[in-house]
């Protein structure tokens, strides 16, 4: 079965996001890129939307989603009612989220890391299972619904 991911961004993690395009398809992954495609000015919900739609269907069991400083597309994300968005620039972090809070949207803050560092958040994230036991009881109270 082939691995699954879903990615966008706006103009400012355009650049990011095309190096770890390349790094998920090295790794495997089949990838979802659903823009931006430029550096030109975008707005950062329409590509939030996307990805947020991606994984809320479960067509994508994990996204990532990358802007400046990674609050936008994580709060848009978050409106999603199976999205759980996290943001993280560190890999400790990206490892938390997983753990704790069974995220499965990645949000990265292109403006405050380093494509290295970038792409080894992003391993840790994909890698990383959710623990379950008393984590599973908190991450059952998040949605409303």
């Amino acid at each position: 079965m082939q691995k699954s991911i879903i990615i966008g961004s706006d103009h400012a993690g355009f650049e990011l996001k095309s190096k770890m395009v390349d790094l998920l398809k090295s790794e495997g992954y089949e990838v979802k890129d659903v823009g931006t495609h430029s550096s030109d000015s975008t707005d950062y919900p329409e590509f939030a939307h996307a990805v947020a739609a991606g994984v809320d269907d479960e067509s994508y069991p994990l996204g990532v989603l990358i802007c400046g400083s990674a609050n936008g597309v994580c709060m848009t994300a978050n409106k999603h009612q199976n999205v759980r968005a996290g943001i993280a620039w560190e890999v400790e972090l990206a490892q938390l989220t997983r753990q704790h809070n069974n995220a499965n949207v990645l949000c990265l803050p292109a403006r405050f890391i380093s494509e290295d560092l970038a792409g080894d958040i992003l391993r840790a994230f994909i890698n990383t299972p959710f623990e379950g036991g008393r984590h599973d009881r908190r991450v059952n109270k998040i949605a409303l619904c």
